[in-house]
């Protein structure tokens, strides 16, 4: 009721408005309908010409409190610039690792463990740059989605290289390479590791490298409708990025520079890979992955005294996986090459195949 009232009194002013500008003529008693229009058109770019207004009002408003808002948040963050640089000044570090912890992985990753004039926490800080780095230029999924979108590219040049060796060898007659042969059977011995360490890095070397260039014959040999398929580009991309993996773990066998815990491990795997005990190899995967340590829940310390197995918990049985990125790429890959071997050098006791 409200809105209609509201209608009748708009349409009785309008009406009123009309007949009062009609001054100087007669009298009538009607009003000429395109005068009515007139009068309602007028006061549409009216009412239009207002709320135009309004909004420009509005627009100003709005920019003003923007540009306030970007002042308060300017002058805000340099206040905390100033709290961050306040507390660097003061030494606080929320990296917080032991000094040797920073050696090793600057040494993994082939970075000099100092550099002229530089401090523990310049260092430190060096090496929370690199690591964030890698993080997001080197991740997994994208080191995996880039193997993958050059297989079709790795493809297209394998053809044409093909093609290319079979033009020249109409030419001229090229002796065929041979193929290599089974893999390397020089048993690695876990005997070595106190007898003869330096022997040990060589035989463990050869045995991963002739592992992952069978592996890459197989991906090779395969016919080209099985390279072009989903399934097998999936399986050339994972090997060739498990090379790529494996590379930072080979330098680091040849500066003979690895942990002994992490060699005992690693020689565990590598010798029971040979002789085709893979379940084996892979309890002592999970020990170089994981871990045995004990996970100390509930209280360990109260008062002056140790609980019991307190001794038990200490950093030999610490998991290397979760060191630094690099060493955990290349910890995924032993597990990859362990799954090749068995498929290509099956045990003959089905109870020692991985699940």
């Amino acid at each position: 009721m409200d809105f209609l009232k509201a209608e009748i009194e708009k349409k009785r002013k309008l009406l009123e408005s009309v007949k009062s500008e009609d001054q100087g003529s007669k009298k009538r008693k009607y009003i000429r309908r395109s005068d009515l229009e007139k009068k309602r058109e007028q006061q549409y770019l009216s009412d239009q010409a207002e709320l135009e207004r309004k909004r420009e009002e509005k627009h100003r408003e709005k920019n003003k409190t923007l540009l306030l808002l970007a002042e308060q948040e300017k002058a805000e963050k340099s206040a905390s610039d100033s709290e961050v640089q306040k507390e660097e000044d003061d030494g606080s570090d929320t990296f917080n690792i032991s000094p040797d912890e920073v050696v090793r992985r600057l040494r993994a990753k082939g970075q000099p463990i100092r550099l002229f004039g530089e401090s523990d926490k310049d260092r430190k800080t060096r090496l929370r740059a690199i690591e964030l780095i890698e993080e997001r230029t080197e991740g997994q999924r994208n080191d995996f989605m880039r193997t993958l979108e050059e297989m079709d590219t790795n493809l297209d040049l394998e053809a044409l290289k093909k093609q290319q060796d079979v033009a020249e060898s109409r030419t001229s007659k090229k002796k065929k390479p041979t193929e290599d042969s089974a893999l390397d059977n020089t048993p690695i011995s876990i005997e070595l590791l106190e007898k003869d360490p330096d022997k040990l890095y060589i035989l463990i070397y050869t045995f991963l490298k002739r592992l992952i260039r069978e592996w890459e014959q197989e991906m090779n040999n395969r016919p080209d409708h099985v390279k072009r398929s989903m399934q097998g580009k999936l399986a050339a991309a994972t090997q060739k990025q498990t090379d790529e993996y494996m590379q930072p773990f080979f330098r680091t066998l040849k500066k003979k520079s690895i942990e002994p815990d992490v060699l005992a491990r690693v020689t565990e795997i590598t010798h029971y890979m040979q002789k085709r005990e893979y379940m084996t190899a892979n309890d002592a995967y999970l020990r170089l992955s994981i871990g045995n340590a004990p996970w100390p829940i509930g209280v360990t310390m109260v008062g002056i005294h140790e609980r019991s197995a307190r001794e038990k918990i200490f950093s030999a049985q610490v998991a290397h996986v979760l060191n630094d990125e690099s060493t955990r790429k290349w910890i995924q890959s032993i597990k990859r090459l362990m799954t090749f071997c068995q498929s290509k050098y099956p045990p003959e006791d089905n109870s020692q195949l991985m699940g």
